[in-house]
């Protein structure tokens, strides 16, 4: 069986966006490129300013209410049926709940063949990033650098830290099948 999902694992400002794009270069075949941002801007704005759905503190904390989980569960439910009807698919996410996060996506993707992967950076390499892009909350990299990995299984890890991100793709494109 061929892979179908690439799932990227990473916290705020770790390069997984760029290693999306690189993918989507360097693999032969189209694939679309999701991601929890894409999630997020689809949403009404009203999400952003409730208890029951996103809110970003001012120390870069993320906090996901009920409502958010719910339309976020019918996201990965959607991006599950896109791969079971033949769409291949990258996503750039960012596992908030560690292996909670994962198994969640291990389960709507149950039976398709799915390449883990774990985007590491150095947190203050990933806040220095933060701080140039000028779109993120200060803190948000920091605070994700480690505990988006704690207890989540990868088949492949790269390290954007010192390597460009067409070097990362690379490495993960010799693991699709």
């Amino acid at each position: 069986m061929m892979t179908q999902v690439i799932i990227l694992n990473g916290g705020s400002s770790s390069g997984k966006s760029g290693i999306v794009r690189c993918l989507q270069a360097v693999l032969p075949d189209p694939w679309l490129a999701l991601g929890t941002d894409t999630l997020v801007e689809a949403m009404p704005a009203s999400m952003q300013a409730s208890d029951g759905g996103i809110e970003f503190g001012p120390d870069g904390e993320v906090v996901v209410g009920p409502e958010f989980r719910r339309l976020e569960a019918a996201w990965i439910a959607g991006v599950a049926a896109m791969a079971r009807t033949g769409a291949r698919i990258v996503v750039d996410e960012v596992f908030l709940g560690g292996a909670y996060s994962q198994r969640r996506w291990q389960e709507a993707l149950g039976g398709l063949r799915v390449l883990w992967v774990g985007v590491r950076c150095d947190a203050p390499v990933a806040a220095g990033r933060e701080v140039a892009r000028g779109d993120r909350t200060i803190g948000m990299a920091a605070a994700q650098a480690e505990v988006v990995h704690q207890g989540v299984a990868y088949d492949v890890e790269v390290d954007t830290t010192r390597t460009e991100a067409l070097d990362c793709a690379r490495v993960i494109a010799a693991q699709v099948r």
